[in-house]
């Protein structure tokens, strides 16, 4: 299973005008953000290019945040690898944060510089972005004159977008006008929520912004908006399919003549055409789309899988499956049966049994088994009870905790334990001096400011302690416990470091010398802040590796992929499911209650105010009541995975 398993069901006819009928703005689906990212940097390029040649300037609107980035490293590329010249380009930023100054770490402005201006050859005067140094009263007449250059340099040649979990464009946020110019705008809340992260809590996120409006964006002459990943899909689907109104202003982009959506395949997920294909055209029914077409049908009826009807699959656009298969009985039967055969209690192989329908193999026993956690608590959050299934049936469990975790602990933790360690070592004169230094340096930091490396090291500490003590809870020998501390997260901010060659040997190493049987993963790819995904793609390309070396205890190693505190798996792509019992989720809860730091208030909740086990728990539960709902047995909770074949 791939990453885009999910998002693009097999079987799935390649996009055509029937396909698109749900479809109300043109939408390119690519493969991934990376080449979606290069599709819009090459629109972009040869627009410069073409007003070039034409003695012309090139006017562009600019969005900031993580959708454009890639957009503006393959500019950088073109610029220094193929000669690209921007000195015919005027610039014009969508928004900015009010009040901020240009060179806070959280200013647009900088955004800017680091990921673009300061990387080409554009004229310092041709970049205009709203200014969050004004003062209130000068910020309506600055809207205004913004509004003028732009028509003064011949309106926007292409508008680039992202779009905000509330439909926003720009920050032009539900109930904004059609018709509205630059302005100043109140953020939503669910706005700041998201933003809360980069700002370390939510009090620290400006509530208002400088904005271009709805009516200067649609004035562009191409509108190109992006989104990257399943936790766009939801709102993608709005913007796309949806119908005009104000309070989703990303579907005012249906009433332009030239705007088109890119997306990656994850960003695509809920479309119509992809997430249920029989509804727009007729399908090339396989094993996986006649599952999720079946398992769709049972949960919008409300009828377990083996009560659905003849009439059921023709009054909901599935006539050519029955004529195809020959009954609705004959599909009930083997979409139950392959439900059926994902439940196990035995997720490291049950020994001594027929495993021909189980989806673990039964030998060798034990297994090495061995869990990747992006953060130091993801284990125990996302695949708790199977972690805890495993110690219990022998197997010889080993945890790798990829990253610190240090960004997530706030600084009262810091100065709570050098209290205890300095009430413990009164003597100790120089920690008495170290605990003041950390004190005074930790009162007068800004939000936002990086950690010195000694309070970053403290704060990975603390992340280590606890994640050692829910292995001891759980039956992990805590020699089995690996603290990774890949490089490329140790920035000390939530913006990290491109993935390396070190953080792929490291992970190389440790797989090469434990030769594990299974290796669980998090595929958990809505992350909001890109640390599952990074980590993945490490495990994977360290894979790819020993695959071209000729490892051969790959040949005998299952990968499996969790999800974690942001989503689940669908049904439908269940390979596995574990259940979980009542006994065994107050287990997984005490494994998570050992991650004080991260208790009662964790320091990046994303936009669930939850608590991580509070997830765990509903989140598990739900899906045994949907197995239950399909006709399954009832249990109190089942966690997910997916085989990934490498």
């Amino acid at each position: 299973m791939s990453e885009f398993a999910t998002a693009h069901p097999a079987g799935a006819i390649p996009a055509d005008d029937e396909s698109r009928k749900f479809e109300r703005i043109t939408t390119h689906i690519h493969d991934s953000s990376e080449t979606a990212s290069f599709f819009v940097a090459n629109e972009i390029a040869e627009l410069i290019r073409q007003r070039q040649k034409q003695g012309k300037k090139a006017v562009l609107g600019l969005a900031t945040g993580s959708t454009p980035i890639k957009v503006y490293d393959y500019l950088v590329r073109f610029h220094k690898e193929e000669g690209l010249s921007f000195k015919n380009v005027v610039t014009f930023n969508l928004d900015e944060y009010y009040p901020m100054q240009p060179d806070s770490i959280h200013s647009y402005v900088r955004f800017m510089n680091e990921h673009l201006f300061d990387h080409i050859d554009i004229r310092p005067e041709n970049v205009h972005i709203p200014d969050g140094t004004l003062d209130r009263e000068d910020v309506r007449d600055f809207c205004k004159a913004y509004e003028a250059k732009i028509l003064e340099e011949g309106g926007l040649d292409i508008q680039v977008l992202g779009i905000g979990r509330t439909g926003h464009i720009g920050f032009n946020e539900p109930g904004s006008s059609l018709v509205s110019a630059t302005r100043m705008v109140r953020l939503d809340r669910v706005t700041r929520l998201d933003a809360a992260s980069d700002f370390f809590g939510l009090e620290n996120v400006p509530t208002k912004a400088i904005t271009m409006g709805v009516g200067t964006i649609m004035a562009a002459k191409r509108i190109l908006l992006m989104a990257w990943g399943e936790g766009k899909s939801g709102i993608i689907r709005q913007a796309v399919e949806g119908k005009i109104r104000e309070s989703v202003p990303a579907t005012f982009l249906q009433h332009h003549g030239n705007c088109e959506v890119i997306l990656d395949q994850a960003a695509a997920s809920s479309l119509t055409r992809v997430d249920t294909p029989w509804l727009v055209s007729e399908c090339q029914w396989d094993d996986a789309l006649i599952k999720r077409a079946t398992i769709w049908l049972s949960e919008k009826l409300s009828k377990a899988i083996l009560k659905l009807t003849n009439e059921d699959y023709n009054e909901h656009g599935m006539g050519n499956l029955i004529a195809e298969i020959g009954s609705a009985e004959d599909i009930n039967l083997r979409v139950f049966n392959a439900l059926q055969r994902t439940i196990t209690g035995w997720p490291g192989g049950k020994p001594n049994a027929d495993d021909s329908n189980r989806p673990e193999r039964r030998e060798p026993y034990p297994k090495t088994s061995i869990i990747f956690s992006p953060h130091p608590d993801d284990d125990v959050i996302s695949m708790g009870g199977t972690l805890l299934r495993l110690v219990d049936q022998g197997h010889d469990v080993h945890i790798a905790y990829q990253t610190s975790g240090n960004i997530a602990v706030f600084d009262d933790e810091v100065i709570r334990f050098l209290d205890f360690a300095t009430d413990v070592q009164r003597d100790n004169k120089a920690l008495q001096q170290q605990c003041q230094e950390v004190r005074r340096f930790l009162a007068e930091k800004k939000p936002g400011e990086v950690d010195s490396p000694e309070i970053q090291t403290f704060k990975g500490l603390i992340r280590k302690g606890e994640a050692l003590a829910a292995c001891r809870y759980c039956g992990v020998k805590e020699e089995n416990a690996h603290f990774q501390n890949l490089p490329f997260y140790e920035t000390g901010t939530v913006k990290k470091k491109p993935h390396s060659e070190a953080d792929i040997q490291i992970t190389y190493e440790l797989l090469q010398r434990l030769k594990p049987h299974q290796i669980f993963a998090a595929g958990d790819l809505s992350d909001p802040h890109g640390t599952h995904r990074v980590c993945l793609q490490i495990i994977f390309q360290a894979l790819d590796r020993l695959k071209a070396e000729g490892a051969e205890w790959l040949k005998d190693c299952y990968v499996w992929l969790y999800r974690g505190a942001w989503q689940e798996w669908d049904i439908a792509d269940m390979e596995m499911a574990v259940p979980i019992g009542p006994k065994d989720m107050e287990r997984k809860k005490n494994a998570i209650f050992k991650h004080q730091s991260q208790k009662d208030s964790a320091m990046f909740p994303g936009n669930d105010e939850r608590e991580f086990w509070q997830r765990a728990e509903q989140r598990n539960q739900q899906t045994a009541r949907k197995y239950n709902e399909l006709g399954m047995a009832e249990y109190e909770a089942i966690e997910g995975f997916v085989r990934y074949h490498f």
